[in-house]
């Protein structure tokens, strides 16, 4: 406060001026927001007590002038009860043409409500810490439908950047798979924006195309595959023609 006290006008003019374009800088998205599912899933709304899991999940965007960007999630969890999951995680990007850094880490946390109408329901909510830019609060409500062989999620995202006039931003993950035979299911997932709550869902970016999982036991900790490839629709045909999907998931 003393040092503040004692400049002069002139250069409280120019600390004034350095702050508020720093402020600027934050609150104009300009570190570029990730594609809609890039190194994301389509969470579950159930969760399992006592399972600690591994997940490396990788996205690459392909065609257009995004071609080559890529982001690198690394996600460690644990059902702590049969209601209740924490994770933490670290997520690294590389945007076209430029070296891979980590950009951010998380908190997260799921809670199943229980069922209503057949329906399982949870609730997710993450703390993200910006390495580069401010950090976010992100919730998600997970519906989640499970009957024969079939199982169909839908994930309502709203994420919120904690920087001066940064508005929530919705968005939407959903999966609907099949078990086709023992440990291998088919389907199709999609990712999206909604826009925001004074413009809802303008011309946004999408993503939406088949996937697979692989399920492999006896290996010692159980193995996950998934890969996927997603076509852009939408807003997203500007930058990218579609993004390849890989997720490794181990279970101890």
């Amino acid at each position: 406060m003393s040092r503040i006290i004692g400049t002069t006008p002139a250069r409280r003019r120019g600390r004034h001026g350095a702050l508020l374009a720093a402020a600027i800088l934050i609150a104009v998205p300009g570190a570029a927001r990730a594609a809609p599912g890039l190194a994301e899933e389509v969470y579950p709304a159930t969760v399992e007590q006592g399972e600690p899991e591994v997940e490396l999940r990788y996205g690459r965007l392909g065609g257009g002038p995004d071609d080559g960007e890529d982001a690198l999630k690394v996600e460690a969890g644990y059902g702590v009860s049969n209601r209740l999951r924490l994770a933490g995680a670290v997520e690294f990007e590389r945007e076209a043409g430029q070296n891979r850094r980590a950009e951010a880490g998380a908190i997260e946390a799921i809670y199943a409500l229980g069922q209503a109408g057949g329906i399982d329901v949870a609730v997710y909510g993450e703390y993200e810490i910006g390495f580069h830019g401010p950090d976010a609060i992100e919730t998600k409500l997970l519906l989640q439908r499970r009957s024969g062989p079939f199982d169909l999620r839908l994930n309502l995202i709203a994420e919120k950047p904690l920087a001066s006039g940064a508005k929530v931003e919705l968005g939407y993950a959903a999966g609907g798979y099949a078990a086709v035979s023992e440990g291998v299911q088919l389907g199709v997932e999609a990712y999206g924006g909604l826009g925001a709550f004074d413009r809802f869902a303008p011309r946004d970016e999408h993503f939406i195309g088949p996937v697979a999982k692989f399920e492999v036991e006896g290996l010692g900790p159980e193995l996950g595959l998934q890969v996927g490839y997603l076509f852009a629709l939408g807003a997203a045909r500007d930058d990218t023609d579609g993004q390849l999907q890989v997720r490794l998931e181990m279970e101890f």
